[in-house]
């Protein structure tokens, strides 16, 4: 009889699934992939100086640079009859145009004892990418002083 008893009790149970080597890999490969994973220092170091809420008195003496960011990703820079168009690959990272002109500009306003001031402009439907080049490159020429703006004067 504790035969019988014994064999109906493998019957009555249920089959398991141990999954605590699988929570055990999936917990390893989380830990890796968060200590081999490297923050982008380009993008995350921007020492960027944001307006005021409230304007201020004081009116920079120096025309500050506008720069505007297309739908399609193209740069231009300056505005009206002025504007002139750089940098009209949206794949490229890399903004030589703009740096060059940016550079131009900046060693101009610190030759006049002054800081450069930039406006950018930023077309709502542009790629996020794009104003994240056009930032990158504002902090490679040392340009701390950025508006953003949705004031365009075409």
């Amino acid at each position: 009889m504790a035969r019988h008893k014994k064999g109906k009790a493998l019957e009555d149970d249920e089959p398991v699934l141990d999954i605590s080597s699988l929570i055990d890999i999936c917990f390893l490969l989380l830990i890796y992939f968060l200590v081999t994973t490297t923050i982008v220092r380009s993008e995350t170091d921007t020492n960027m100086q944001l307006p005021a809420a409230a304007p201020s008195d004081d009116i920079p003496e120096i025309k500050p640079l506008f720069i505007r960011v297309d739908n399609d990703g193209v740069i231009y820079v300056n505005s009206g009859p002025a504007q002139e168009r750089l940098d009209d690959d949206p794949e490229s990272r890399k903004l030589p145009m703009l740096a060059e002109r940016l550079g131009t500009y900046a060693d101009g306003a610190r030759a006049a004892g002054q800081e450069p001031l930039v406006q950018v402009f930023v077309d709502g439907d542009a790629l996020h990418q794009r104003s994240i080049d056009v930032i990158d490159t504002l902090r490679s020429k040392q340009i701390s002083k950025v508006t953003f703006t949705d004031l365009v004067n075409e």
